[in-house]
């Protein structure tokens, strides 16, 4: 049996109407008149009957309506297969991510990935949160793993609570404390980084006395380090990025805890992407595990 004859039956019985049938499927009425026709011939018996209301089904149609459903969604779910093996036979999955997500997790992600899927090529983008941001946007970059923020226009998919912490020099008044408030750096001295846009932080200390005002900024984290190490201020940065610090810095939690939310966006255009689906399954599964 034609599928797409029988899925333009279908829609016809379903609005009782060959012209909303036809509409649908983009056909003119005399193209679907004549498909109807062709599906009667070749099951040998009528399928339709007219009435003054549009057309209904006949007893013998009556009984072939579940198989044919049952028959569209099992070829509609082959031709999906096909996609899907197909995308993922090659190709290329284009990634932006912090880098301090792109070091510490998407390696396990990758990984595993990969053994599943060999064939597909991985390009890596790292980048602060304006970057990410910016790969996705300009069509760069096929998903992006960064931190969630309301304007995010792209599904969302959550990964993990990354709690934040500040990093002081060893010889800080601070350095002894095991905790420390946030009202209590009002009068530090910061050193920003992500050139003094760092979204997290700013999110962190909005509707606080703390000031934006910065002495030194860099792009990245890892450089910031140094400079504390040196006496030269203290940074506001997320776990994550401290993870195999090399340092003599002291590490301070909050308190009451502050965190961030780590996870995956994805833009509508990728998500038909079978790589991107399988990839963000595996991150989903392996990231929440991770210590």
């Amino acid at each position: 049996m034609d599928m797409l004859r029988a899925r333009i039956f279908l829609e016809a019985i379903s609005s009782g109407s060959l012209s909303q049938a036809a509409r649908h499927y983009g056909y003119t009425p005399s193209g679907v008149s004549h498909m109807m026709d062709a599906l009667e011939s070749e099951v040998g018996f009528s399928l339709l009957v007219r009435t003054r209301k549009g057309v209904a089904p006949t007893p013998n149609a009556e009984r072939l309506i579940p198989l044919m459903r049952d028959a569209c969604n099992k070829d509609e779910q082959l031709s999906q297969a096909i996609s899907e093996v197909r995308g993922l036979a090659t190709g290329t999955l284009r990634i932006a991510a912090y880098a301090s997500m792109a070091s510490r997790w998407l390696p396990k992600v990758i990984a595993s990935f990969h053994r599943d899927y060999p064939q597909i090529r991985i390009d890596l983008f790292e980048g602060v949160w304006q970057e990410v941001a910016s790969y996705l946007s300009n069509q760069k970059a096929d998903i992006g793993f960064y931190s969630y923020f309301p304007t995010i226009p792209y599904r969302w998919v959550f990964l993990k609570k990354d709690p934040m912490v500040v990093a002081v020099p060893p010889n800080h008044r601070l350095a002894e404390r095991s905790f420390v408030r946030l009202e209590e750096l009002v009068d530090e001295r910061l050193i920003f980084p992500a050139y003094g846009s760092d979204v997290d932080v700013l999110h962190l200390i909005e509707g606080t006395d703390i000031k934006a005002d910065y002495q030194i900024s860099t792009l990245y984290n890892y450089s910031a380090f140094s400079m504390v190490e040196e006496g030269l201020g203290i940074v506001i940065t997320n776990r994550l990025i401290t993870e195999g610090l090399a340092t003599r810095i002291k590490l301070l939690p909050f308190d009451p805890p502050r965190s961030i939310d780590l996870g995956v966006a994805i833009p509508e255009e990728s998500e038909r992407t079978p790589a991107v689906r399988r990839f963000v399954e595996h991150a989903s599964k392996i990231v929440p595990e991770l210590p």
